[in-house]
């Protein structure tokens, strides 16, 4: 006998401010379910996740809960407002008997439980709301971006749990390998509708694809047959009119069909502009450290980032990736040793607390009253890379409606937030991108076309995320924060980290290991002649000596010219002046990438021999 489905939703309709979010929405949970929700970001997934919660009440339609069966959901934005402290909070369901599940979560998810309410962090929270779900093991568990916030080892803590849990659960995230490790079936919400496959999310794009193929079929064959019948209505409707009322009935009925259908959200309009080229070297550290009173953020590293880089910092929250950020892009100054920042860089910062954002300013005003996107005189203009737009058609290129021009940011999702941020910053040219967390929150759609942004990209591009599918899709090297102060480099992304350390299936490496000392009794090894080639002469010594000084020359040189020719009445005051500038500045930008260039190939030849 069929056992009765944990949860059943039939006809469910929504409406928000006179638009429906959903229309006629069936959705069946069975036991043992593992479904991955998907869908843009403001389609209504996490209103979904509560009205399947029984926390938002639907217009019409019905839910139905199968007797005895336990619900839990983890909010994004959790009420701790009656608990004193962390612990208290994700206790408060429990036995005090069964408060060991909750210690084993804090410590797989990295809080600490006596934290109090008011001290903890929004990322502190959320992990709090999401330990009390997992040690209260509910049969439905309905986990909205449970990642978010999350860093990699506590992401794998969390699959490795739902791996082994018995519960059924929908899960809302951006993370594709976490959905790809863990789903076996997929809810696709999609203009009001709610479509479902029988396979995991490893699937969806290939079926969303083929669905998207099958409308645009069927519109395009609705819109033939559109133009057929009303070309007859003009041209064969004189005669026998009244046995034609039927076919000119059914023409209206086919143009009211064009017009309800709901059109999918296009892909955002985003652009990213490189703008002036940097030089070679954009960032060089040279035994760098950090710490805060007796805690060690970072021991001496040194690191060189070339134009056209794309450098990711992982590790665990609160090992000192963002320090580390911050260090090289000058924000903070190190303890020891020295950061060089190279020449013409023009940097653009996408902070992962979206702290640039005021919540309660309006869209309109988040880009009017930025000075480096204001236009003189223009109230309704912005300038983008160079451009004057009008605010409200810029926003909607990031997907935004002339209704929320005006609305304030604190009404926004966190992936319209994310939207908005990359609004900001994409609008302003730029040749050194600094990206802290930006694929919390943001859809599928989005954050593929965020990866061809920065694939395109001309500049250099540091990148600090948990996100191990974007990793592996974006950097070219990544600089591993291990503890203790300890931060390692490695060629390629996440994957290629894993296999130099001789972890995961794609194991390529072992983790480098001290060198055992040689027995008494082994024969020293023969040590190889150097080669000539490998050994600097005396005049590449000596120049290798002076170039750090001519490049700082030219430098000076290169910034005294553009501020020179920052004026924009030069060019009609003194066009010979001008001319001169001009000539005189492509010169010692030629010569300083000549010489940063010669500097670096005498440099790696003398640490190689």
């Amino acid at each position: 006998m069929a056992q009765a489905p944990l949860l059943q939703l039939s006809a469910i309709t929504l409406t928000f401010g006179g638009n429906p979010l959903f229309d006629g929405v069936d959705l069946v949970v069975q036991r043992g379910d593992r479904l991955a929700l998907v869908g843009r970001n403001g389609s209504g997934k996490s209103t979904l996740m509560k009205v399947l919660a029984g926390m938002v009440e639907q217009d019409a339609g019905s839910r139905v809960l199968s007797p005895g069966t336990s619900v839990g959901y983890m909010d994004q934005h959790p009420d701790l407002s009656r608990f004193e402290t962390l612990g208290e909070f994700a206790l408060s369901d429990l036995d005090p008997s069964e408060a060991y599940r909750v210690e084993m979560a804090a410590e797989g998810l990295k809080f600490d439980p006596d934290t109090r309410v008011e001290a903890a962090s929004g990322g502190e929270r959320r992990r709090a709301a999401l330990a009390k779900l997992m040690a209260e093991a509910p049969e439905l568990m309905l986990l909205d971006e449970p990642t978010n916030h999350l860093d990699i080892e506590a992401i794998a803590w969390l699959e490795e749990q739902l791996k082994t849990t018995r519960s059924a659960f929908v899960l809302i995230s951006h993370d594709r390998a976490f959905l790809r490790n863990l789903t076996r079936g997929t809810l696709w919400l999609d203009r009001g509708e709610v479509r479902r496959q029988e396979k995991g999310f490893e699937d969806f794009e290939a079926w969303r694809d083929k669905v998207w193929e099958e409308e645009d079929v069927a519109r395009h064959k609705l819109d033939r047959k559109i133009k057929a019948e009303a070309r007859w209505a003009v041209e064969g409707i004189s005669a026998r009119r009244k046995r034609n009322q039927g076919r000119v009935r059914a023409l209206q009925a086919l143009r009211q069909e064009r017009s309800d259908a709901i059109r999918r959200q296009g892909a955002a309009e985003m652009s990213l502009d490189s703008g002036p080229q940097s030089g070679k070297r954009v960032f060089e550290a040279k035994d760098i450290s950090k710490s805060y009173g007796d805690r060690t953020i970072l021991k001496p590293f040194s690191l060189r980032v070339l134009r056209g880089d794309r450098v990711a910092f992982v590790g665990p929250n609160g090992v000192g990736k963002t320090t580390l950020l911050k260090m090289l892009t000058g924000e903070e100054a190190p303890d020891t040793g020295t950061v060089t920042m190279g020449t013409g860089i023009e940097m653009a910062v996408f902070d992962q607390n979206r702290s640039q954002l005021d919540p309660d300013a309006t869209l309109w005003d988040s880009l009017t009253l930025d000075n480096s996107m204001r236009v003189s005189g223009q109230s309704d203009q912005v300038m983008v890379r160079g451009t004057p737009r009008h605010v409200v058609g810029y926003l909607k290129d990031f997907l935004f409606t002339e209704a929320q021009a005006r609305a304030p940011v604190r009404a926004l999702s966190g992936g319209e937030k994310a939207r908005l941020l990359l609004a900001r910053i994409m609008a302003r040219q730029s040749n050194v991108l600094v990206l802290d967390e930006p694929t919390n929150d943001l859809d599928i759609e989005t954050l593929d076309l965020l990866q061809e942004l920065i694939d395109d990209y001309d500049g250099t591009v540091l990148l600090v995320s948990h996100d191990r599918d974007f990793l592996d899709r974006v950097a070219s090297t990544t600089v591993a924060m291990e503890g203790d102060g300890v931060a390692t480099v490695y060629a390629g992304g996440w994957s290629d980290y894993r296999a130099q350390r001789g972890e995961g299936a794609g194991a390529v490496a072992e983790k480098p290991k001290a060198a055992k000392p040689s027995k008494p009794a082994d024969k020293p090894a023969a040590k190889p002649a150097a080669k000539a080639a490998d050994k600097l002469s005396f005049t590449e010594k000596h120049r290798l000596e002076e170039l750090p000084a001519e490049i700082a020359k030219l430098e000076s040189e290169i910034g005294k010219l553009s501020q020179l020719m920052s004026d924009p009445d030069l060019f009609t005051r003194e066009p010979v002046k001008f001319r001169k500038a001009t000539e005189a500045l492509a010169q010692r930008q030629a010569a300083l990438e000549a010489a940063e260039e010669e500097w670096l190939e005498l440099e790696e030849k003398a640490e190689a021999s």
